[in-house]
């Protein structure tokens, strides 16, 4: 299944690029982190639990958050909270987990992907904030 992912995405992304759509919710969402052929770029890894990819040469950004493995943080929303050329920032919303949800202990990436919004670049560093943590990713 992950083998058809980027060819998924590429091929909703240019549908929603050529009608100018912008889609905010998650397209997709799968343990583990990105295919490193869908991979153009990806944010330096660090104690955070958090990585940003861009995916899909820039059309979708994937970001991959580490945590339990029975309980996931997978993202819900993307939200612009600088456009580019005034930060070009992102924030992350995620699904809340329930207040008596039992969690393994163990330390796992999660990613969600979501179609890079229009009003980012990816000619310059996305900085990318979840859950309090923020990551920047390079330019593609």
């Amino acid at each position: 299944m992950r083998k058809l992912v980027p060819f998924t995405i590429a091929a909703v992304a240019a549908a929603f690029v050529l009608t100018g759509c912008t889609v905010t919710g998650a397209t997709t969402s799968f343990s583990g982190v990105p295919d490193e052929h869908a991979v153009s770029q990806e944010s330096p890894a660090d104690d955070s639990g958090v990585q940003a990819f861009w995916v899909e040469d820039g059309a979708a950004l994937a970001v991959a958050v580490s945590g339990s493995s029975t309980c996931p943080v997978i993202g819900s929303r993307i939200n612009v909270v600088e456009p580019a050329g005034q930060g070009n920032t992102v924030s992350i919303d995620t699904v809340p987990l329930a207040a008596d949800q039992i969690c393994t202990m163990d330390y796992v990436p999660h990613t969600t992907v979501f179609w890079t919004p229009n009003s980012v670049s990816v000619a310059e560093p996305l900085v990318v904030q979840v859950n309090g943590q923020s990551v920047t990713l390079p330019v593609k």
